[in-house]
């Protein structure tokens, strides 16, 4: 068992000693999974209205979503991922105590070549396609995302808990069940929930972590409509369960770094209404509005027609559910391991103004620092 202690929302008292209580594992066939999480997890005390019942002493929940979990709430189609032993959704319920022995390690670890899933051409043709759907007015923005995968020899959780090291990864922990394991090296926060106060942070925007790339990024009307465009649709969701009025942006396009690249993050913030649950709130942010496009359910029936293969639980959700709240990272820069072979899934927002060719580089940059710390380099870092 690996314990995600490196999820933020994990108490101080319960980091350094997690056992696993319970977990459930689950397809997401129809939209009601997320009553069935939210009931699960109630059952500990956990969640959004969760109180803790005395026969149940409990630290909290590492909670995994896939993109075809959040499709399915969303009413859209979702291909089979070609990581599809991994669960759509999995909960895992820890309490104090001490944490089982992991075993020994499988040998020495190589990684083979990488194989993607489409061709460049393939992955040119799915943005032009977009670019086509958005002149016809069906969407304004769409993100499309590539899949790549490599066998590999030995153990792959020890080379995905790498993943939490790579600069500025936020939600950085491996979550494993019986033939599969899920790293993170996230930056972005899907929803947050502490004290009332429910808060977003999506990014959108990327160039290279140089003096020109920062300027370019900052400069660019591309990337900035592209930006404002996905702060919108994210303003838009927390007003489904925001006290009418709060809804608030409290930092637009701040530029952080992961990972040797630039990225534009703005922080939105809103009331929480006090009679919302897990599910209500899940329903109304998954998936989240900068993996999918604007709007949600059109460019989600654009991303089934373009993209060759699932999306697993790349582009879905990742976090701690504690007894009053939650943090939930949203799964860009995710790996996961099935028994033969890791997989990683990297992309990017379209507009009417992307180029083909700079979308492929974008999506390339974004998997190589993955790739390289699943590999053992160094840092996982990308300067080009």
């Amino acid at each position: 068992m690996t314990v995600p202690t490196a999820l933020p929302g994990v108490s101080e008292g319960c980091r350094a000693h997690l056992s696993e209580v319970a977990r459930v594992e689950w397809r997401a066939t129809h939209a009601g999974w997320a009553g069935d999480l939210e009931a699960f997890l109630a059952g500990y005390g956990l969640g959004l209205t969760g109180t803790l019942r005395p026969d149940h002493t409990v630290c909290g929940a590492a909670v995994l979503l896939s993109a075809a979990a959040g499709a399915v709430l969303a009413g859209a189609p979702a291909r089979q991922s070609p990581a599809h032993v991994v669960p759509d959704v999995v909960a895992v319920v820890y309490g104090p105590g001490a944490a089982r022995a992991e075993a020994a390690p499988r040998g020495p670890w190589r990684v083979g070549a990488w194989e993607p899933s489409w061709s460049v051409a393939g992955h040119s043709a799915a943005v032009s396609a977009v670019r086509e759907a958005i002149g016809r007015g069906d969407v304004y923005q769409v993100n499309v995302v590539g899949h790549r995968s490599a066998p590999y020899l030995g153990d792959p959780v020890a080379a995905l808990r790498r993943l939490g090291s790579v600069p500025g990864a936020r939600y950085g922990g491996v979550l494993r069940g019986d033939g599969w394991a899920v790293g993170c090296a996230s930056p972005e926060t899907l929803v947050q929930v502490s004290g009332g106060t429910v808060r977003t942070r999506p990014i959108k925007g990327t160039r290279p972590a140089t003096v020109r790339g920062r300027t370019e990024l900052l400069s660019s009307p591309k990337e900035r409509a592209e930006h404002v465009m996905i702060v919108d649709l994210s303003r838009n969701d927390l007003g489904r369960v925001a006290r009418v009025g709060s809804v608030r942006v409290a930092e637009l396009f701040g530029v952080r770094e992961w990972a040797g690249l630039w990225q534009a993050e703005s922080d939105v913030v809103a009331d929480l209404r006090p009679d919302v649950g897990l599910a209500e709130l899940l329903a109304a942010v998954f998936p989240g509005g900068s993996v999918t496009g604007a709007p949600k359910l059109a460019a989600l029936d654009i991303v089934h027609a373009v993209e060759p293969v699932g999306r697993g639980p790349s582009m879905g959700a990742f976090g701690w559910v504690g007894p009053d709240g939650l943090d939930l990272g949203l799964t860009i820069r995710t790996a996961a391991a099935d028994a033969e072979r890791l997989h990683v899934w990297a992309g990017g927002g379209i507009t009417w103004g992307s180029d083909p060719d700079e979308e492929v580089a974008e999506a390339a940059s974004k998997a190589a620092p993955i790739a390289a710390a699943l590999s053992g380099a160094r840092g996982g870092r990308n300067r080009h």
